[in-house]
């Protein structure tokens, strides 16, 4: 099995955090993994953080070594391809560069094509900025978009995923899968339909089946309102009397172990104590806080209906620590994890 890990933003925590996981992901996946990015700033950022490695330019997956004690030894071997145009290396660290977007983007996009034809298992993803992205003539609001239409396909999602620990007690983790993606919260309103939340319902009904291998029954989901106390029976909106709790009853209708609409602000209180494997949320924020506030360093962002397994740590890129060498790794870890365990239940 192989890992595609993309780069992400050369100016941002992507490269120390790939290289600073890179032993332990190794160890605990035993899986062969390879960068897309560039070569130089892997070995920059391997001295940053005091990792003796060696940063190997390959041209084609193909060109990956079996891997062997060494690859756990005291010095790492860490695959490249180079992506993106050379000056990318002279980007200044934490700082908005066209030459990074355009690096990125060229990784993202090298590495999706080598899962759609099979030469890699699943992509996993370090952060990149989107302005950065969109100096450089890509007009994405994010990573979730660029997957998805190099796909092809029009039915997916953006979900959160932490794993049994810490603060989860359901020993299935929890999962978040969100309505509306990237977008201002003005345009919400529009975007959440009948259709909409029932889509979403049921792609995270398919993945966490398959994620915590349930056989014979479903995982319980719950499903967010949008408005203050579920809307108060239609006193601070109607939304959930029109919207949401029709697409819950269309869920139901169709197999799903699913309840709601809930109050935003009680819903992950009871889904942290196991009584959902899975919350629908109607936006960003509802689902992306209540998450991070209880495994920032552990949740995994991953994109559902894809033909391909695409996981990514849950944070940016981080301008504010990068190259200082104090970058959390434990997201990039959990995804690369996530991501074996996905490609293995295929």
């Amino acid at each position: 099995m192989i890992l595609g890990i993309t780069m992400g933003d050369a100016a941002g925590v992507g490269p120390e955090i790939i290289v600073g996981a890179w032993r332990e992901m190794i160890r605990q996946t035993n899986v062969q993994a390879v960068v897309y990015g560039h070569p130089e700033i892997l070995q920059r950022a391997a001295v940053l953080r005091n990792i003796d490695a060696v940063i190997t330019e390959i041209r084609t997956v193909c060109e990956i070594l079996p891997q062997s004690e060494s690859s756990i030894s005291d010095v790492l071997t860490i695959p490249c391809i180079r992506c993106g145009v050379e000056s990318v290396t002279r980007v200044p660290c934490g700082m908005v560069d066209a030459r990074a977007g355009d690096a990125a983007y060229q990784a993202i996009i090298h590495a999706i094509d080598d899962a759609k034809a099979g030469i890699i298992d699943a992509v996993v993803t370090a952060p990149i900025h989107k302005n950065a992205l969109n100096l450089a003539g890509y007009h994405y609001p994010g990573h979730t978009e660029i997957f998805a239409e190099r796909c092809g396909v029009d039915d997916f999602a953006m979900m959160l995923y932490l794993g049994h620990g810490d603060n989860i007690c359901s020993e299935n983790g929890l999962a978040v899968v969100h309505v509306t993606l990237h977008t201002a919260m003005k345009n919400i309103f529009g975007q959440i339909t009948i259709e909409s939340v029932l889509a979403k319902s049921k792609l995270i009904n398919d993945f966490m089946k398959r994620m915590i291998g349930l056989s014979g029954c479903q995982p319980h989901i719950g499903v967010c309102s949008l408005n203050p106390h579920a809307g108060e029976d239609g006193l601070f909106g109607t939304e959930e009397i029109h919207i949401i709790r029709p697409a819950v009853q269309q869920a139901i209708a169709e197999g799903l172990n699913i309840e709601g609409p809930f109050p935003a602000d009680t819903i992950m209180v009871n889904a942290q104590k196991g009584t959902f494997d899975a919350v629908v949320a109607m936006f960003h924020d509802q689902g992306h806080i209540a998450l991070k506030l209880l495994g920032m360093h552990r949740a995994v962002n991953i994109t559902l209906g894809l033909p391909i397994i695409r996981t990514s740590v849950a944070h940016g890129t981080a301008f504010d620590k990068a190259w200082q060498g104090i970058a959390e790794t434990g997201s990039m870890l959990e995804a690369c994890r996530v991501a074996t365990k996905l490609a293995l239940s295929r």
